[in-house]
């Protein structure tokens, strides 16, 4: 009798938490209606496992600069391997600076001629979502198809990296290269950051400051958090079509709450005819639904 007491509470309390995640995706679900932009979200509860998806599998989700995170992961993994040191001076020629483009290294050193360590090309590529870093440490790798051939070595699905950010500045449909899902986002924070795999301590740890510590999407997923909400992540942004089609706006982290709870989330908007406003608050909107929920869990 006790152990089938014990199986139908076990099977009780899985109804319950059933029932509390459709909550939260109805609550997510009606953020997202009405909005002429397709939007993708992944959530994962870090601590139990627990995950939710709204539009997974249902668009090609264009990373933007979101695949800075993944780009970061395999410079780390050659810097694990020793095939990479964090204080290697990497050289900055002028012809590596290229205007147009976001590039706070560029408009802190214009001239170029001068060298940086991977360390402050990792920082400047993560933390300021810096164009010209990114491409300079594709280019170290030897380029994105480099960082694609890691990522599927991790065993995750649902990602591909095919340009550098020069390339997608090349035409609008060029930004539609570099995909995720949401879902993949999601796994690859999960496996770095809550199972410890893919990097060593040291270069864990490393990534996650910078995450930590980003100076973009202010208003994203910490837009509608409480003061001083640590949220390590990283945003994605597009330019828009002549038509006023914005191709992307992301942004993937992990909330870490006051109980010390961690979850994951991957808010992606693809095809946007939103308002830039618009499609930041909806992103914020989604982390303060699941803020919520999970504090209250």
């Amino acid at each position: 009798m006790k152990k089938i007491f014990l199986f139908l509470l076990f099977i009780l309390a899985g109804i319950i938490c059933f029932a509390q995640t459709g909550l939260l995706k109805q609550e997510i679900e009606h953020i997202l209606e009405g909005k002429n932009a397709t939007v993708g979200v992944a959530i994962m509860d870090l601590n139990t496992g627990d995950t939710l998806t709204v539009n997974n599998d249902s668009h090609v989700y264009p990373t933007m600069s979101v695949y800075k995170f993944y780009l970061a992961l395999a410079v780390l993994d050659q810097v694990d391997k020793g095939k990479l040191a964090l204080d290697q001076p990497i050289a900055i020629t002028p012809s590596d600076l290229l205007p147009n483009t976001h590039s706070p290294l560029r408009d802190e050193h214009p001239a170029g001629g001068f060298s940086l360590s991977v360390a402050e090309l990792l920082s400047y590529t993560v933390l300021q979502s810096d164009n010209n870093g990114c491409d300079i440490l594709f280019r170290l790798l030897g380029g994105p198809e480099k960082v694609d051939q890691y990522i599927r070595k991790t065993g995750i699905r649902g990602i591909s990296i095919r340009t550098t950010e020069a390339q997608m500045h090349e035409s609008f449909e060029q930004q539609y290269t570099n995909t995720t899902t949401p879902w993949a986002a999601v796994q690859t924070l999960d496996l770095v950051f809550q199972k410890h795999q893919l990097l060593s301590d040291r270069s864990r740890e490393f990534l996650w400051k910078m995450m930590a510590e980003t100076s973009t999407g202010k208003d994203k997923l910490k837009g509608l958090l409480p003061a001083g909400a640590v949220v390590a992540h990283k945003t994605g942004s597009s330019f828009r079509s002549e038509t006023g089609l914005n191709a992307a706006e992301n942004d993937i982290g992990i909330l870490v709450l006051p109980s010390g709870k961690r979850i994951a989330v991957a808010v992606l908007v693809a095809d946007s005819m939103e308002p830039y406003e618009t499609n930041a608050k909806m992103i914020a909107e989604v982390a303060k639904s699941v803020w919520d929920f999970f504090e209250k869990k």
